[in-house]
């Protein structure tokens, strides 16, 4: 689901390269405005302790002339963030922090793109923003057929769907495709998905094929069976 933001407070938000990152605060289940939070030194923490509800989206559009900016959730059922994203209305309040950094395309002719459905809004941004001449070998794993959701064009890009087998950890087969793809020394990685996915995957590029930490970057979006805690950024 994609949800719109508004506010004079973006004002200045600006987004440089693709595939960066927004926090959101979000309003604690049973309360209808978010709570600043205090920096104990370690975390954030609400009155009595709590923890809040803080979440990391790929904020997928800005639109200065209107002060718009888009953030896409994947809408689970569990999380936080789900549901604040499917109970949301008119004038709900939220706070933003960001944008944090994002991907600088680097000056290479192919890319091995990977993600699951939390990163298809990183995944389209670097799909609308390579340049024509590269070519991108693109995996998107999703549990769920609603997911495939139509991407931007690009003229170098082939893209490749992936169902989660039925009982299958998530990433299963987002690892298998990595391992499948072939990744030579001009060859740049980016990938994104459930932590320990893309711990495999880093495990893979690293280890078997030893590819250099500078040609890659991976980044873990979400933890299964951790819904209450990050499961689910995009």
């Amino acid at each position: 689901m994609r949800v719109t933001l508004g506010g004079d407070e973006l004002g200045g938000f600006a987004l440089d390269d693709p595939a960066a990152s927004v926090r959101l605060l979000l309003p604690s289940p049973g309360e209808q405005e978010p709570v600043l939070p205090d920096w104990n030194g370690n975390e954030f923490l609400l009155p009595g302790g709590r923890r809040p509800a803080i979440r990391t989206l790929t904020p997928r559009r800005f639109d200065p002339a209107t002060i718009e900016l888009d953030v896409e959730v994947v809408l689970h059922g569990e999380g936080v963030a789900a549901a604040w994203a499917a109970g949301a209305t008119p004038g709900d309040p939220v706070a933003v922090s960001g944008p944090g950094r994002g991907y600088a395309i680097p000056d290479a002719p192919t890319f091995l793109v990977a993600g699951d459905e939390s990163a298809i809004p990183a995944i389209s941004q670097l799909l609308e923003r390579m340049p024509a001449d590269r070519h991108l070998d693109v995996h998107v794993e999703v549990a769920h057929s609603d997911a495939r959701l139509p991407l931007p064009g690009h003229p170098g890009a082939t893209v490749t769907w992936h169902d989660l087998p039925a009982g299958a950890p998530p990433g299963d087969a987002l690892v298998a495709a990595v391992r499948g793809a072939t990744v030579d020394g001009g060859t740049r990685v980016w990938a994104a998905g459930e932590a320990a996915a893309v711990q495999r995957i880093r495990k893979h590029l690293f280890d078997e094929l030893g590819l250099p930490r500078s040609a890659t970057t991976v980044r873990g979006y979400w933890k299964h069976g951790r819904a209450g805690e990050a499961a689910d950024d995009a």
